[in-house]
């Protein structure tokens, strides 16, 4: 969490840009890793990460504080984004183009060797992510990549934290069980 999140958000609701220029360079990274795994080109990824924060800009005045940090807020309307960009482009999702999804996580500035077995790990985690159901998918996302709590994802999808968590457990078997 940002320290003195709640100061820049009470101000960033009042109108400053400053105050929300602060929240934007502490979220943007983390918000565009996760819509970039799920579009298929950077610029994709950019443009609806762009479009994430100029949403939260519009809406914040009407954020009320949930229990839940700034960035669950905005992990759901960058969520909501993507399902709103597949609904109107009706396009197929590649994590395999080489301009975006996973790739652009193993840029990284590794040495040679160092890269070349991140990304073989990285095709290995691709395949088997694949076999899992869009769900599962979305909340191992949700969990490892993005690091957010049960609690959080349960916010974000519109389930239960209990739900979260069997889904989790699911499909964290499953993975094990196709790596092995």
């Amino acid at each position: 969490m940002l320290e003195a999140e709640q100061t820049y958000i009470a101000r960033a609701k009042e109108g400053d840009g400053e105050a929300f220029g602060v929240l934007y360079g502490h979220y943007a990274p983390a918000i565009y890793r996760f819509i970039a795994v799920k579009v298929s080109t950077r610029q994709e990824s950019e443009d609806l990460m762009h479009e994430v924060f100029l949403s939260a800009w519009q809406k914040l005045p009407g954020f009320k504080e949930q229990g839940f940090p700034f960035g669950s807020w905005l992990y759901k309307i960058a969520r909501n984004r993507v399902i709103d960009y597949y609904r109107t482009k009706k396009v197929a999702a590649s994590i395999d183009d080489e301009e975006g999804g996973f790739d652009q996580l193993a840029d990284l500035g590794a040495p040679v060797e160092e890269a070349i077995d991140l990304n073989f790990d990285l095709e290995a985690v691709r395949g088997a992510l694949a076999q899992l159901t869009d769900e599962q998918q979305e909340i191992i996302q949700l969990r490892f990549v993005a690091d957010l709590s049960p609690a959080e994802i349960a916010g974000i999808v519109g389930k239960r934290e209990g739900t979260v968590r069997i889904i989790q457990f699911r499909a964290l078997k499953k993975l094990q069980e196709i790596l092995q």
